[in-house]
């Protein structure tokens, strides 16, 4: 398949800039793959569309405030330094901008000297290897200079940063927010735990991989960046039990989704306690053994993520629920609106 095939007309009106008042208050699209309809409810509504006996899975990773803006120390040139992965003690993974003023030994100042960072390995793609220095604790400190990660795509300013964390964040470590999950509360998180549905958490640090467009034509030759997951035994053991007992497993977002099928198809079909790194593609033609619906926002045109929902039903079925959503103004992307895709076997 192309990446041309996944291609459509957003009007850019309809990327959400801000996220809304109320959490729960944003529209959601219900693609109903088995029954091939769709309807349009307020995502309030997801409670009724979860039946006693499923589990619902949540990616409980933490945005870090990893945007930090500094000045290289010979010359007071305005760096930008984005981290993205913990490599080993104060050695972080990083996207820079401009790249092309870091070299290896450039040292770069934030906060008026509260931080500072020497490079010491080059990446593709603008990415660097820092060695931060600092005093105190370096989460702290990123606390204190740092700002939310917001994608490229949203240019207002993010007035509460908790706003771009779900309300269940706890597992520090991502680049971006599993944007599915903004739609939480805490109170419908109690009132569809009271209907008797499970729920589970993993962990997947969302990565480099989520600011890399698809550059290659053809889906075969695109290699997804290794992101870190983690399942815990009681997750597994919840998981495989709602499965043995006809219970659906429906995933909170593309990470979730991809943390699971990861773990499934290293076990056979089977979720076990596991934590590793992850570059599964999930595209059309993929055969789901873990999860059996889906709760995503709406994404970019020709991105991985559009693909993977794809996979869980078919490429024309999703296209055909975004125009529709596109026609009735859906809100996109990270603060916009949700989709609930029930799959094949739903």
């Amino acid at each position: 398949m192309r990446v041309e095939d996944f291609d459509f007309d957003l009007p850019e009106e309809l990327i959400a800039q801000t996220p809304l008042l109320d959490r729960t208050s944003s529209k959601l699209l219900i693609a109903d793959y088995p029954k091939g309809i769709y309807t349009h409810e307020k995502f309030s509504a997801i409670l009724h569309e979860l039946n006693e006996g499923d589990c619902l899975v949540l990616n409980d990773t933490k945005v870090l405030p990893a945007r930090l803006m500094g000045v290289k120390a010979e010359t007071g040139a305005s760096i930008e330094v984005l981290l993205l992965t913990q490599i080993e003690g104060d050695h972080w993974e990083t996207l820079v901008k401009p790249a092309k003023r870091v070299k290896i030994g450039t040292k770069v100042s934030f906060g008026d000297g509260l931080l500072s960072a020497v490079c010491t390995e080059l990446k593709e793609h603008g990415g660097r290897v820092f060695r931060f220095e600092y005093t105190g604790v370096f989460f702290e400190v990123l606390d204190k200079l740092g700002e939310m990660p917001l994608p490229p795509y949203i240019h207002e300013k993010l007035e509460n940063k908790e706003r771009y964390q779900t309300v269940y964040a706890k597992e520090q470590g991502s680049a971006a927010a599993p944007t599915a999950g903004l739609h939480f509360t805490d109170t419908l998180l109690d009132d569809i735990r009271a209907k008797g549905v499970k729920i589970a958490f993993v962990t997947l640090h969302v990565g480099l991989g989520t600011f890399r467009p698809v550059s290659v034509d053809s889906i075969d030759d695109h290699e997804m960046h290794a992101e870190f997951y983690r399942v815990s035994k009681e997750t597994a053991d919840t998981i495989n039990e709602v499965k043995a007992s006809g219970g659906k497993i429906v995933a909170v977002g593309t990470t979730s989704t991809r943390t699971l099928e990861t773990v499934a198809t290293k076990f056979d079909g089977v979720i076990k306690e596991d934590s590793g790194w992850t570059s599964i593609f999930i595209y059309p033609g993929y055969e789901f053994k873990c999860i059996d619906g889906m709760i995503t926002n709406f994404h970019l045109p020709k991105s991985t993520l559009v693909m993977l929902v794809s996979a869980l039903t078919e490429r024309d079925f999703i296209l055909s629920a975004y125009k529709e959503a596109i026609e009735m103004r859906y809100r996109f992307f990270s603060f916009g609106d949700a989709m609930f895709i029930k799959g094949r076997n739903y």
